[in-house]
């Protein structure tokens, strides 16, 4: 028992690292931040909005197969498959994939298929997606939607998403319901600017897009995220809820670990119901050691490293195309499936393509945004130690929550419910991981629909 408790203590530290606080009552007014370099100027900032496509020359594409065939590999150990890292002998078929059959080329293009812009926001271009319905039925309105992704994922995370919602007639879904999406790219990420400043967190980023939607001239929209657009995604709501008509995360957080979720977890398996614990919570949870404790310890190591000095690795990543690769697809092995860990070829080819695969990497490459990405982890736990404000309001805002199994972390409903007040679609999904969006888009968009339909329905109690 008293290695039990000690376990429970390390796992509320590792939480409360990892969590977002929030106690207050009332939404607070909402400053203006400043991330470009030097001096915020006196003169008002440009809100022009101008087109954008991505773009490479010919010099970027030689010096990336340059690099890759001039890379050092280590031998893996016999066995390891991934369980030490990414494993080097299947990192060799990635890399001459990249290097003798991928075509970037033809990845632009798609990623160029979508509209795309770009608008000066507190200081720093903001890249963003906005894909409106091809058409509408008559009297038929689109629900504007913002979707944010995470690290290590871009806006290419919903490329295959944003056809089902803004056209979901086509795809066999309701047809009722039809969104305009606007996804932006985190600053810092992908082909929005990095911010030039310390300080630029999951609030400051929430604070962005509002002014990004007000810009567009949403006034009432809906959000969703996973990762850390679940955590902006819920800041917005808590920042913004007369503009946010609902939230809807698949991966959420937990405000607090008190004296009742650390005894839920020493006899949450004796007493379920005294906890308020479903039989998904007790398959999620328990064995505690393993299916808990062990995930957080032995794949939080990330986490540590850039939470503390993001540069210093950052700098090796940013340099190595190979190097950066690896440390990509490792999250997207385990994150996907934890199980993946005991192949050869880390599963990474049983949800998604190569040409997939790399094509987030090449946005990380090419926009030279691995640091600046890394430095988000920083920038949100020194949060933690200081007073914020916007951090600690509680969301009232109508909230869907969209469970996948091999999400990296569990809580079960009980402790979300502290922070997320006004719960009213609480889904355990049949399939599919912590990049929903990619994994497993029809899943995702029906769970959207739903919650949104509900919203719209006035069906908001608990």
């Amino acid at each position: 028992m008293l290695l039990e408790i000690l376990l429970a203590v390390v796992l509320g530290a590792i939480i409360y690292l990892m969590l977002i606080k929030k106690n207050e009552e009332t939404p607070a007014e909402m400053g203006d931040g400043w991330w470009s370099k030097g001096l915020k100027p006196d003169s008002e900032e440009d809100a022009t909005i101008r087109p954008f496509k991505v773009e490479t020359s010919e010099a970027d594409i030689n010096y990336l197969h340059r690099r890759l065939e001039e890379v050092r590999y280590t031998e893996p150990l016999e066995d390891s498959c991934f369980h030490y890292g990414f494993n080097v002998t299947y990192l060799k078929k990635i890399v001459s994939y990249w290097r003798n059959q991928f075509d970037w080329k033809k990845q632009v293009e798609v990623l160029n298929k979508f509209p795309q812009f770009k608008t000066k926001i507190e200081g720093i271009d903001v890249h963003f997606l906005h894909v409106k319905p091809s058409q509408l039925g008559e009297g038929q309105s689109a629900k504007p939607l913002l979707l944010v992704h995470g690290w290590p994922g871009s806006v290419y995370e919903f490329y295959k998403i944003i056809p089902l919602l803004t056209d979901p007639a086509r795809h066999g879904l309701n047809s009722n319901l039809v969104f305009e999406v606007i996804c932006p790219s985190i600053p810092g990420y992908g082909f929005s600017e990095a911010p030039h400043k310390k300080g630029f967190n999951s609030v400051c980023a929430a604070h962005v897009f509002s002014k990004l939607m007000l810009r567009l001239g949403f006034h009432e929209y809906y959000i969703q995220g996973g990762d850390w657009g679940s955590a902006i995604c819920t800041n917005l709501a808590q920042i913004a809820p007369s503009h946010v008509k609902g939230l809807h995360i698949n991966m959420p957080f937990v405000n607090s670990m008190g004296i009742k979720e650390f005894l839920s977890i020493l006899l949450g398996p004796y007493f379920p119901r005294l906890f308020g614990f479903q039989p998904e919570d007790i398959r999620g949870m328990f064995p505690f050691k393993t299916k808990i404790l062990k995930t957080l310890l032995m794949e939080s190591g990330y986490f540590h490293l850039q939470s503390t000095k993001p540069d210093t690795a950052g700098c090796a990543l940013n340099d190595s195309p190979v190097g950066l690769a690896a440390y990509i697809l490792e999250k997207f092995s385990t994150w996907t499936d934890i199980s993946f860990q005991h192949l050869e070829d880390g599963g990474l080819e049983k949800k998604f393509t190569l040409d997939d695969l790399l094509t987030n990497v090449m946005i990380y490459w090419v926009s030279g945004c691995m640091v600046s990405s890394m430095r988000f982890y920083k920038e949100n736990v020194g949060m933690l130690f200081t007073k914020n404000k916007y951090a600690e309001l509680p969301v009232k805002v109508p909230t869907g929550i969209a469970l996948f199994p091999h999400e990296v972390t569990y809580f079960p409903r009980s402790w979300v419910e502290k922070m997320h007040v006004n719960i009213i679609s609480f889904n355990h999904m049949p399939r599919g991981g912590h990049f929903a969006a990619f994994e497993e888009p029809e899943l995702l968009a029906a769970d959207i629909q739903q919650f949104v339909e509900k919203v719209e329905k006035g069906n908001t109690s608990k």
